[in-house]
């Protein structure tokens, strides 16, 4: 999905192996691609919702299987969804006890999701759940129009090296680095057409301190 007057939140996928290591990586990427999205609110429910439907899958169907998370907007909802090969390990909600120390998965899932299901295909099965946001559309941002255009610039540019970045750093870092990159690329075409970049700065700064007051 592109929007112009919104923020962008295209659906994305990540082929992992069902191993007790990539939840942590899974969690991670999470992270990040929902504070690229400035859903900010809704990040532990859904670490946790990959987390426990990757673990699922290498509970149920196995250490090594090969699976697909999926995350995308359905409508102001975030959907998150693990695709796997075996169709005979279905997820169920279970009335766990409290001190149990499994079955608790799915009914942690349900308390943090608005809904959860699992859709059968021919060669897959797709365990899915939906995050309520708050948002008023799937484009919609909590913050004003500056915030919006600010937001548009800094995904562009934390995704170029998304990949690099991730490995070495955390959500937040990329966003700082991403939003000191479109200062850079701005001084650099300051100066590229003769203009003064310290007195854009000084002004800059000027403005952003009377509208922040």
């Amino acid at each position: 999905m592109d929007c112009i007057a919104g923020v962008s939140r295209k659906p994305w996928s990540l082929p992992f192996t069902a191993e007790p290591q990539e939840v942590a990586a899974l969690r991670r990427i999470m992270r990040l691609h929902l504070g690229l999205w400035g859903l900010h609110g809704v990040i532990d429910a859904a670490q946790l919702c990959v987390s426990e439907l990757a673990s699922n899958v290498i509970n149920h169907a196995g250490a090594g299987t090969p699976a697909m998370l999926v995350v995308s907007m359905s409508g102001a909802r975030v959907r998150i969804e693990v695709h796997d090969s075996d169709t005979r390990a279905l997820p169920v909600l279970r009335d766990a006890a409290l001190d149990a120390e499994s079955g608790r998965g799915m009914a942690m899932v349900s308390a943090v999701t608005d809904r959860w299901g699992v859709q059968l295909q021919a060669d897959q099965k797709v365990t899915w759940c939906e995050l309520p946001t708050g948002l008023p559309s799937a484009e919609g941002h909590s913050g004003d129009a500056r915030v919006n255009r600010a937001e548009a610039w800094l995904s562009g540019y934390a995704y170029q090296h998304e990949s690099l970045r991730l490995a070495r750093t955390g959500a937040i870092a990329v966003v700082e680095e991403a939003a000191i990159d479109v200062v850079v690329d701005i001084l650099h075409w300051l100066r590229a057409h003769g203009l003064d970049a310290d007195e854009a700065l000084d002004r800059a700064q000027t403005r952003f301190e009377a509208e922040a007051e």
